[in-house]
């Protein structure tokens, strides 16, 4: 079975507390909410104290157009991806010309060529690397890279496929727009980038922690197509969200969690490690509402959630990155995100430390 080899994260120099973020907020959009204090609650109420940003906090306040924060995006995504794939390649004590395949997510800016090419390019890695970049997925794509590199390292045993994700979500924050999805948005997410190394059956090197993926499992809610996604403007990408996705949550991941675990005779007290994407608050209440697993499961996702924001895809790397740091329960491990789409990912992990 593929193994998970080594994963790192980027830790960006502004990272901001979420009380500054507020009256940052408070400033810009009091002028069409009159009533800001009772909204500005929002901020309080999303259990995240600081927020991971690539930018200063002053730049948000000042008008950019699209082509501008687009630039910025490509800029800083071709900066600290090549930083995370440095510490991961390290990590996983690899040389960078063993690396066969890369898969780039990412859904908060746009490049042609695509930033794995400009990853390549400036890494001077296998000219030869087969490319997957792939757009559109949201939060649900750092948990569908696994499965996609799954499919990549069982179809080959001498693969050395690379994950990166690149999410810099404030970077699509829209000054001008005083929408309620706008303003939840600004409390919410944040910026992250990250990177994993999943290796084929076949490649000699050693692991201190076995992660092995086992499976993987897509679905799309048919009818959900507005519950989240990007509507493009003139000047950008403006969220869009809505107050249901909780309930979707509630009413079917506990069926689909278990009819996923049921193909490989397993129950859900079989589970023993669950790398969850935070989503926020009421999507954790409901994972926790509709799951009831024992303890508190959710410990290293909300504590990255709380460190960092709403890191959008790459958040779930930063989580697995956590359990991998801080130690896991032997036994099988469940990641899993909510993304656009309506839709879930899930990837089944058998988690064994060797050290």
């Amino acid at each position: 079975m593929p193994s998970i080899v080594a994963v790192s994260k980027i830790d960006f120099p502004f990272k901001v507390d979420q009380q500054e973020v507020k009256q940052g907020a408070r400033v810009l959009f009091a002028p069409s909410f009159p009533q800001i204090d009772k909204i500005l609650s929002a901020f309080d109420n999303t259990e995240i104290k600081t927020r991971n940003f690539c930018k200063p906090l002053n730049y948000y306040s000042t008008l950019h157009s699209f082509g501008e924060q687009n630039a910025e995006y490509i800029r800083i995504s071709l900066e600290y991806s090549v930083k995370a794939i440095e510490e991961c390649i390290s990590s996983a004590q690899i040389n960078k010309e063993e690396i066969t395949d890369i898969i780039f997510i990412s859904t908060t800016g746009l490049s042609t060529p695509s930033l794995d090419a400009l990853i390549i390019n400036e890494m001077k890695l296998n000219q030869n690397i087969c490319r997957i970049p792939v757009f559109g997925l949201g939060c649900g794509g750092g948990v569908s890279g696994f499965s996609k590199a799954n499919v990549l390292a069982k179809a080959n045993p001498d693969a050395v496929v690379l994950l990166v994700t690149v999410e810099l979500c404030s970077l699509t924050f829209l000054r001008n727009d005083y929408s309620k999805s706008n303003f939840i948005g600004a409390s919410l997410f944040a910026d992250g980038v990250a990177a994993c190394i999943i290796a084929g059956d076949n490649h000699p090197t050693i692991k201190k922690n076995a992660i092995t993926i086992l499976s993987a499992q897509s679905k799309l809610y048919y009818d959900t197509l507005d519950v989240m996604g990007w509507e493009f403007l003139d000047n950008g990408f403006k969220v869009l969200f809505s107050q249901d996705i909780p309930t979707i949550i509630a009413k079917n991941i506990l069926d689909d969690v278990s009819s996923f675990l049921e193909k490989y005779q397993l129950n859900l007290s079989d589970i023993k490690n669950f790398i969850f994407h935070p989503g926020g608050k009421k999507v954790l209440t409901a994972y926790e509402d509709a799951l009831k697993a024992d303890g508190d499961f959710l410990k290293n996702t909300r504590e990255v959630m709380s460190e960092y924001g709403n890191m959008s895809s790459s958040t779930v790397l930063y989580v697995l990155e956590r359990f991998i740091s801080k130690g896991f329960t032997n036994g099988f491990g469940l990641m899993m995100a909510m993304g656009p789409g309506f839709s879930s990912e899930m990837v089944l992990l058998q988690m064994i430390n060797t050290k």
